[in-house]
């Protein structure tokens, strides 16, 4: 609960009043170093900047060009002038590329053709030279291996039919 028996009241009392005027006096304001008053023929005073004559910047000292980009600058156009020579070439050399690289698939599948074809010719040839009809009789090997034992020593007999 709030305590109602004093209650808290505000009464506004005015600041103590202070009426003193601080007088400014105009000044002269000091001379700026790029403005000047000039008085005409007429009677007028004007005031403006002046042209004041400035030196030029002193010119930094030249130095001498590195060995390094006189040789960069000398070899630019040689090596543009050969890319593009190169380019040339190629152009007038790409007909003959087109058939060497026709050529090159043509030897390619005449070699294939070879070692496919060579085998079948002299197969051919043999069975011609010798007389077979192409029946052709197998030999049966039958082997008879027997052993006593994991590490036994083994005995057998081949037999050629």
């Amino acid at each position: 609960m709030t305590d109602l028996a004093h209650p808290s009241v505000h009464y506004p009392m005015p600041l103590p009043a202070v009426h003193e005027r601080t007088v400014l006096t105009p000044t002269q304001p000091a001379q700026l170093p790029a403005v000047q008053s000039v008085q005409l023929p007429d009677g007028r005073i004007v005031t403006g900047y002046a042209l004041t004559p400035t030196q030029p910047p002193a010119a930094p000292a030249t130095q001498p060009v590195p060995a390094w980009a006189k040789t960069a600058a000398l070899l630019a156009p040689t090596v543009g002038t050969g890319i593009g020579a190169a380019g040339i070439g190629l152009s007038y050399a790409a007909p003959g590329l087109i058939a060497m690289s026709h050529a090159l698939w043509s030897a390619a599948a005449l070699i294939v053709a070879a070692v496919i074809a060579i085998p079948v010719v002299l197969r051919t040839a043999r069975r011609s030279l010798t007389g077979e009809t192409g029946t052709r009789t197998t030999t049966h090997i039958t082997q008879n291996i027997t052993s006593t034992g994991l590490f036994g020593r083994a005995n057998g007999t081949i037999n050629n039919r």
